[in-house]
């Protein structure tokens, strides 16, 4: 069976290959006192890369896409900070890091062409009230104060 939908996108697969590999093979490098913090928060953020992949990839409109990409992004650098920090702390070494590093570059290339393909794409454009806005009337807030409201 080939693959079809969100598991044929590959920025997705990496995504989850990333947040796989800090989960199985970083995470248990750290000292157990960081259990609730660096190692929680550092399983949050690999783990919001795919899940933030594919929230974007679910919905139509490609502006929703492309915000979600953003989010992913924004994870994928605290990520790489919150492995930097290990790295620093002496939790994890130069060899693991590399190896993460690696896989980070890779993934924020993917990322940034999978942004500027769903921008080009306009996907969801041409779809009824994929034009209109939302937005609050003006209103003259001065003219309340001279109102009798009580």
């Amino acid at each position: 069976m080939g693959k079809r939908g969100l598991d044929s996108l590959e920025v997705w697969q990496v995504a989850k290959e990333l947040a796989v590999y800090v989960c199985s093979d970083v995470l248990p490098e750290l000292p157990p006192e960081e259990k609730w913090s660096l190692s929680a928060q550092l399983r949050r953020s690999a783990q919001s890369i795919p899940a933030n992949v594919a929230e974007g990839f679910g919905r139509y409109y490609y502006q929703e896409g492309v915000r979600f990409c953003y989010i992913a992004r924004g994870s994928l650098e605290e990520t790489y900070s919150q492995l930097s920090i290990a790295r620093d702390l002496g939790y994890i070494d130069d060899e693991l890091f590399a190896q993460v590093v690696e896989k980070t570059n890779k993934l924020r290339r993917l990322l940034n062409g999978y942004i500027a393909f769903l921008k080009r794409s306009k996907r969801g454009s041409d779809e009824p009230g994929a034009h209109l806005s939302v937005r609050e009337l003006e209103l003259n807030y001065g003219a309340l104060d001279e109102m009798d409201i009580n």
